[in-house]
């Protein structure tokens, strides 16, 4: 069945940002994924739904499967078992032209020059090498490397001649953007202006996936997010139900030490110093209030804290696989 870009490209006006995720149609479905190396299985039964015009992603510490799975979405390589589609078709290749994909081994020709790499990695998608010289110039000024067109990427510093490879893989106008672990040796600067290239390329109805071992990336850009660890999935869905699964926080501080209004604590509540902690009633704060208030136990301040996404990776993938993510975050540092 021949799909047309159009047809894919949803409202390209403020992308699908107005229409509710559920209902979206998806623009990538996986179900059963499993894909095994010399025996070792590296992915072992993941699903995977991502709406189209979301950014979604793949978070899990360095060697949990997550460009194995990438990869298998993309139909770089075929899982053992398992269906995955994207836009509706079991062979991606078929689409590829729709699609542009950031590998996590860069690599960009080194006698060549800017335009000339970013038109090359158009033209691997379909695009003449005219279109894409032209356009490599437009996306080339827009992200404020004009200037350096001309020269070849030897004579680029690391951040530019990644930027000019992510322009290589947008050149061709995909309606779908994979990116492996992007954000990988770019510096603080070079990092804000992707996320804000992510931003944008969602606001114009672009679906964005990509894997990171960051969570502060996953947990400042996704709206939903698959966890994986050990080549499994423990959670896939939204970020905001992933930090739910944890009781937001109570931290109460009150002008009373003693009085019978303690007893309306609830059960986990722990003194810190001067301070109350306990996880938020189900009931909410307001019974709580008027018990504390009635009792005269001075209420001096009082705020509620609901979990970030770190501590809900550590309640879903367990600590081992938070320890080796933060291990992975530590190594980017050094």
């Amino acid at each position: 069945m021949a799909v047309s870009e159009q047809g894919l490209a949803g409202n390209r006006v403020g992308g699908f940002s107005a229409i509710p995720v559920d209902a979206r149609p998806l623009a990538i479905e996986a179900k059963g994924l499993v894909k095994s190396f010399d025996g070792t299985r590296a992915v072992d039964g993941v699903d995977i739904a991502v709406p189209e015009g979301a950014i979604y992603g793949i978070l899990g510490p360095n060697g949990a499967g997550k460009t194995t799975t990438l990869r298998m979405l993309l139909g770089i390589i075929d899982p053992d078992q398992g269906v995955r589609r994207v836009f509706g078709h079991d062979r991606p290749h078929d689409i590829g032209r729709l699609i542009g994909y950031l590998p996590e081994e860069r690599g960009l020709y080194p006698s060549m020059k800017a335009v000339e790499a970013i038109a090359f990695m158009g033209a691997l998608r379909g695009l003449s090498l005219k279109e894409g010289r032209k356009r490599a110039g437009e996306l080339l000024e827009r992200h404020g490397l004009g200037h350096a067109a001309d020269r070849q990427i030897r004579q680029l510093s690391k951040g530019m001649a990644q930027t000019v490879q992510l322009l290589g893989t947008l050149v061709h106008r995909p309606r779908l953007v994979v990116l492996d672990e992007p954000f990988s040796g770019l510096d603080a600067i070079n990092q804000g202006k992707l996320e804000v290239m992510i931003r944008a390329l969602a606001d114009e109805g672009v679906t964005v996936i990509f894997s990171t071992h960051v969570i502060h990336h996953a947990e400042r850009l996704c709206e939903g997010v698959a966890i994986i660890a050990g080549g499994r999935v423990p959670y896939a869905g939204s970020v905001e139900a992933a930090r739910d699964r944890i009781p937001a926080q109570v931290r109460l501080e009150t002008r009373a030490r003693e009085g019978a209004w303690v007893a309306a604590l609830p059960g986990d509540t722990r003194r810190n110093g001067d301070f109350f902690q306990f996880s938020l009633p189900e009931t909410g704060v307001e019974p709580l209030l008027r018990q504390l208030i009635e009792g005269e136990a001075g209420i001096l301040s009082l705020s509620i804290e609901r979990a970030g996404l770190h501590d809900a990776f550590v309640a879903i993938a367990g600590e081992a696989a938070a320890r080796q993510l933060e291990a992975d975050t530590q190594g980017d540092r050094a």
